[in-house]
């Protein structure tokens, strides 16, 4: 498990693993900067440092061809394997992978000698690690393990990150994809803040956004730099309307809230991300006052306004029905009925073992990166490496700011709108910065005293939890996303996280964040 932690994110996930160990002895490794409720329960937890992924992938590459464990039949039939691959990872021995991880030498060769034994090898990569401005180079590296072992071979063998390609929705009748106009500017969400308080590259060159509605959002809170974007969310020349089942910070400083329906009063379509079941969300009770789902005030807006399109006239339950008729699948009907439709392909097309979905059919080691050197939000940027790396762009910490924050979801939130119910709340107690014993000590702290945790964004208040895992020295874990009210500053961790965009192609980096501690005035 890379970079993820089922036990609080996908407890179905953790039902195949509890099988795997029983039934088949499996060893369960987690790799995870943080002792999750998922490295708890681990054979081996490796507690890397956040953002150096890609360096523990290339160490342990370097030991499956040192050692003779590269499968090389399946890298000649079914990869691009470049000549120079083995030479460029025989530099990336376990002493290097170790200087960068912060592992020691002995983890790293453990964990290569297990993985190149094990052809029967599974990789559950988790969105975690992702989230950093490395993020897309760490993947690729990551994914490149069962590549070399051969592991995609075998049944139960080689790596899910997410399986949304294998439904092959049609989506034109739910997005409308018949009608859109190129021209119409598309606004990134993770940089609302810079949007909504003018930034004129964010803007696409377009006029300053005056009106918004906001539907299954909650960005006062989640999204990157929360001082930013609440500031924007509060001009006085902006019309909010927040569409919303709680009363969210966000939905707080709307001019306008709509009552939205919860799952429970709305028919729907739901794909896996993990498991490969398309399923039918049936509608249980009626909807409580005027909530509405998002479909019906979508179809109000655009009867309001003169648009016209297939969808706007059609029910939720008429357009599932359409997608699932294109799609070749069972009616909704049936699919009610029977609980689920499996749409998992035959193990060759899963195992790719009839080609990759690439150009010459086989899987790249060598990566062809977009906007590999070109990013408008960062400056003196490095080409993102072609073959697998350890790529240095993360918010490395320097004199000032000596700590590494990750924002991990908390157990019992996973999203604010369980920071909503009760229960939720009173598991949770509150809002902890995470520290190791060495570095508590270090600042002259201890359990439950209150710090003042910041960067160049702003700072937050917060109450201390020390923990004797092996976390490394110089790692902290504010486990999130606790509503803004939660804080004595009044916002939330995402003040500290970054609205810099991820290499190549966007997207938000909640766990590549600097930081600075200090004890908070008594």
């Amino acid at each position: 498990m890379w970079g993820g932690n089922p036990a609080s994110t996908q407890v179905n996930v953790m039902n195949h693993i509890s099988k795997a160990r029983k039934d088949h002895g499996a060893k369960f490794i987690v790799i995870d900067p943080y002792k999750t409720r998922t490295a708890q329960v681990a054979d081996t937890h490796l507690a890397l440092k956040p953002g150096t992924d890609g360096a523990l992938a290339c160490s342990i590459m370097h030991i499956l061809f040192r050692d003779g464990y590269a499968d090389e039949s399946y890298l000649k039939k079914y990869t691009d394997y470049p000549k120079e691959l083995e030479d460029h990872l025989r530099a990336r021995d376990p002493e290097w992978g170790a200087q960068i991880t912060g592992l020691n030498v002995e983890e790293i060769e453990s964990i290569g000698k297990l993985y190149g034994k094990t052809k029967r090898s599974f990789l559950r990569l988790g969105y975690g690690f992702t989230r950093s401005r490395n993020g897309a180079s760490n993947m690729h590296a990551v994914s490149c393990l069962p590549a070399v072992t051969g592991a995609w071979k075998y049944r139960g063998g080689g790596a899910l990150y997410s399986n949304k390609s294998i439904y092959g929705w049609d989506k034109t009748i739910i997005e409308g994809l018949d009608c859109c106009d190129p021209n119409i500017r598309k606004l990134d969400m993770s940089r609302i803040g810079e949007v909504l308080t003018g930034n004129a590259a964010d803007l696409e060159g377009g006029p300053p956004v005056q009106a918004m509605i906001i539907q299954s959002t909650n960005p006062a809170v989640v999204a990157p730099d929360s001082t930013k974007v609440n500031s924007g969310l509060q001009r006085d020349d902006l019309f909010l309307c927040v569409h919303e089942q709680f009363l969210t910070d966000t939905a707080k400083l709307a001019d306008i809230v709509l009552p939205a329906t919860t799952f429970l009063e709305h028919y729907d379509l739901y794909q896996g991300g993990g498991h490969s079941h398309a399923m039918i969300g049936p509608k249980i009770i009626e909807p409580y006052e005027d909530s509405r789902e998002n479909h019906e005030v979508i179809c109000g807006l655009a009867k309001r306004l003169g648009a016209q399109h297939t969808g706007f006239d059609m029910s939720a339950m008429e357009i599932v029905d359409h997608v699932l008729s294109e799609a070749k699948y069972p009616s909704a009907d049936k699919i009610i009925k029977e609980g689920w439709h499996d749409c998992m392909p035959d193990f060759e097309t899963a195992h790719h073992l009839n080609g990759w979905p690439t150009p010459s059919k086989r899987f790249r080691f060598r990566g062809e990166w977009k906007n590999k050197t070109k990013n408008k939000y960062q400056e003196k940027l490095k080409p993102i490496p072609e073959l697998p790396d350890h790529f240095e762009s993360i918010d490395s910490t320097d004199s000032i700011h000596p700590f590494r924050l990750i924002t991990s979801p908390a157990h019992n939130f996973l999203n604010t709108s369980f920071t909503e119910t009760t229960t939720s709340k009173i598991k949770e107690g509150r809002p902890e910065i995470l520290l190791t014993s060495m570095d508590a000590a270090a600042l002259k702290l201890r359990e439950g005293e209150i710090v003042k945790v910041g960067n160049q964004q702003g700072h937050i208040v917060i109450h201390v939890a020390i923990t004797k895992s092996n976390q490394q020295c110089g790692v902290v874990v504010i486990e999130s996303i606790w509503p803004n009210n939660a804080f004595k500053t009044g916002l939330g961790v995402n003040v500290l996280t970054s609205a810099e965009r991820g290499m190549p192609e966007g997207g938000a980096v909640f766990h590549d964040t600097k930081v600075w501690i200090e004890k908070y005035p008594s």
